[in-house]
């Protein structure tokens, strides 16, 4: 396995990658077709932003990406497993390749607003719920959630 920067000619995988690992947790064709747009990678997305693919032999099964909000503080946007390699790790593996990629950084903390589903993954890896945000689906509510960026200080 190995993770490195996506190729805006990836966008079309990751899309299709998105909306099956979202229609895992049981949300309705429908459902999964009206956050198509919220949903869709394209290679100007991959292009402006920060997009990490995790692939196994030349299969992408994963990726993540993220952007600064302020000086200080970025947003992890998307973090995907393929639904057949979900629960093996491999959405651990992504996060952990984040939270290094970004630790040498002047950014104090991570935010992320997370499907219900991926709640108890991201408090698993620190996370801490800080709020909701209205969906689109009456009566549903994404975790606002935030971790705090911690830095390895060399011992005196």
């Amino acid at each position: 396995m190995k993770i490195e920067k996506a190729l805006p000619t990836d966008a079309k995988t990751l899309t299709e990658l998105t909306m099956r690992s979202k229609a895992h947790w049981g949300y309705p064709p429908e459902q999964i077709l009206a956050w198509k747009e919220e949903l869709t990678i394209t290679p100007t997305y991959i292009s402006q932003n920060k997009v990490f693919k995790l692939s196994k032999a030349s299969e992408i099964i994963g990726f993540y990406t993220y952007k600064p909000i302020t000086r200080r503080i970025l947003k992890l946007n998307f973090l995907f497993v393929e639904p057949a390699y979900i629960g093996q790790g491999h959405g651990s593996v992504l996060l952990s390749d984040f939270m290094s990629r970004i630790e040498p950084s002047n950014y104090q903390k991570v935010i992320l607003d997370a499907d219900p589903n991926a709640e108890a993954f991201y408090k698993k890896h620190g996370f801490k719920v800080v709020g909701k945000l209205p969906s689109s689906i009456k009566d549903r509510f994404l975790p606002i959630m935030e971790k705090e960026i911690r830095r390895n200080t060399p011992k005196l």
